[in-house]
């Protein structure tokens, strides 16, 4: 992964010095409100509905064992002993005091960390694939893209006050794991015709109030090029972009207005007064970047274990584990494992700080001390020997976190809600758990198959509910907390949207109303049919007839 350099920790460390008197200055009168706004929110700070919210930086979801023992730290000492896991693979503290802000900051700097750029109109966190370097589908790995574009994007003069809050995604494999069509921009590693790597460029996608699937702009961009051309596109938006109504301010609505065609030449246009200049990437600096991301000290192996195979025949707890939770390594012998963090009854994306120092060990025994953050808020064990998965499991069983629901309906993303978040709506966090409770039986779960399940707690999407195949949307309703469904939405390629089913239901009707839509999905199902292949097939009536229908005595 990649280190801090002697100037990597300068400006971090700076940044705490800078943000302590700024602190200071608030609680002693000397700053207002507003005058302090700007500044908490570029250090990742939000005032939310009971206190501030605290959202720390993790890089493309990449993190040492050693900065998930600090993060568990931070939450015994600062919180109230958990943390969150968000859709765009940060940690959010969810109740830090905030005088103790600048310390939390100060002990993130001791491990490289921080929560600089995770708030405010600037560029965000770029995320990617949680596979990225394993996965066996893998073209490029994407990582040390990632990384390019954090450095160029971190301090960025010219791109610090954006009319809204930018969005990356890097996808290197075959299936989009990264959500690359609902990003501001989303970057897709293909290979050209002659054989050169190189990426598809995805502008204008999103989610929130206006859910757009972005449009390809430029269908292969050579590495090199990579700076250059994402400088082109944000200086289009920048100038182009809507100031005057934040609800209109996003890519989406830019790209959208001009058409993706006009876009793409604006773009163009921009980009010739910078393709080949100081900012286009070096073989250098590539192979800089990349030898950050070195292949870990893997054991050579022939093939599968033969032990590991034995343990799923003796095992059906185990196999069903394997089935759902472990990923195809492309080093023979090996896999990954993601850690369900979606127990029945638990707030889907929550950890303790137990269970955070629990997975750092693991982390360590099992994973050359290294781990992933998912966007669906789970945990991943990126390169673990086929041979230790049955002891894994067992001790992932110990901490709750060995739930084998991967891709299964109770795999919930959920957004805080309005247990927390000042934005939203509705509550979420309550109705997630409640259909947890109802469909904890684990033979139908793993009979119903593969299902997205997507909740938001406002129009803000934070749960990503309109690419769900079933989606769930608090709204608000003269004062009441309403629940929209949409279904039919998916992620990843070929993403689309959710339909909206009709009108909103009480938080005490969602458990029944998704239990009828699986009702309409069984009885329709032809063999091992996915539910989103049976909603393309049947299409919305039967699904909308049967949760509407009155019930008879």
């Amino acid at each position: 992964m990649y280190i801090y350099d002697d100037y990597d920790q300068r400006i971090v460390d700076q940044r705490v010095v800078q943000y302590r008197d700024q602190t200071r200055r608030f609680l002693a009168g000397e700053l207002s409100d507003e005058e302090f706004r700007p500044l908490r929110l570029q250090n990742g700070l939000y005032i939310q509905r009971h206190a501030p919210m605290l959202r720390v930086a993790i890089p493309y979801g990449h993190l040492s064992s050693l900065q998930l023992r600090k993060l568990a730290e931070i939450a015994r000492k600062y919180d109230k002993d958990y943390a969150h896991f968000t859709t765009r693979q940060n940690l959010q503290y969810n109740w830090p005091k905030l005088e103790d802000v600048p310390d939390i900051l100060a002990e993130l700097a001791t491990v490289q960390m921080h929560a600089i750029q995770t708030s405010g109109n600037c560029i965000r966190n770029t995320t990617s694939d949680q596979f990225a370097g394993v996965a066996h589908d893998e073209l490029l790995d994407p990582r040390p893209w990632c990384e390019i574009i954090r450095q160029w994007s971190t301090f960025h003069p010219e791109f610090a006050h954006l009319p809204r809050k930018f969005k990356i995604a890097v996808n290197g494999a075959a299936e989009d794991r990264a959500a690359i069509w609902v990003h501001d921009i989303g970057l897709n590693v293909v290979k050209n015709e002659a054989g050169e790597i190189g990426f598809k460029v995805i502008a204008g996608g999103g989610l929130g109030r206006t859910p757009i699937i972005g449009s390809v702009i430029c269908e292969f961009l050579p590495c090199a090029h990579l700076l250059t051309y994402l400088d082109a596109v944000l200086r289009v938006y920048n100038r182009y972009g809507r100031r005057d109504n934040k609800y209109k301010a996003r890519i989406k609505i830019l790209v959208k207005a001009m058409t993706p065609e006009v876009f793409a030449s604006k773009v163009e246009t921009e980009w010739a007064f910078l393709k080949d200049g100081p900012q286009t990437l070096t073989t250098a600096e590539i192979d800089r970047m990349q030898g950050f991301f070195t292949v870990p000290d893997y054991t050579a192996f022939a093939g599968d274990d033969v032990g590991f195979v034995q343990q799923q025949l003796d095992s059906k707890a185990f196999a069903r584990w394997v089935e759902r939770n472990v990923f195809k390594h492309k080093q023979a012998g090996y896999a990954a494992v993601t850690l369900s963090l979606k127990k029945h009854g638990a707030a889907p994306g929550d950890a303790s700080s137990d269970q955070l120092a629990a997975v750092a060990d693991l982390a360590d025994a099992y994973s050359f001390g290294e781990l992933r953050v998912s966007h669906e808020q789970n945990l991943i064990l990126a390169d673990v020997k086929q041979a230790d998965l049955f002891e894994l499991w067992e001790k992932a069983k110990a901490i709750g976190f060995a739930t084998p629901n991967i891709g299964l309906m109770t795999d919930v993303i959920c957004c805080p809600g309005g247990d927390f978040c000042s934005l939203a709506n509705a509550k979420s966090i309550p109705i997630a758990i409640a259909i947890q409770e109802r469909f904890d039986d684990l033979d139908y779960l793993h009979d119903l198959g593969e299902i997205d399940l997507n909740m938001s707690g406002c129009m803000n999407a934070c749960g990503h509910h309109h690419v769900g195949n079933i989606g769930i949307l608090g709204v608000d309703k003269n004062g009441s907390e309403w629940y929209q469904v949409s279904l039919g939405g998916r992620q990843g390629n070929g993403a689309t949207l959710a339909k909206v089913v009709g009108p909103s239901f009480a938080q005490e009707q969602m458990p029944d109303v998704i239990e009828k839509i699986m009702a309409v999905f069984v009885e329709n199902r032809l063999g091992e049919e996915r539910f989103i292949d049976v909603f393309d097939r049947i299409g919305m009536l039967p699904f909308k007839t049967r949760v509407y229908a009155k019930e008879t005595a």
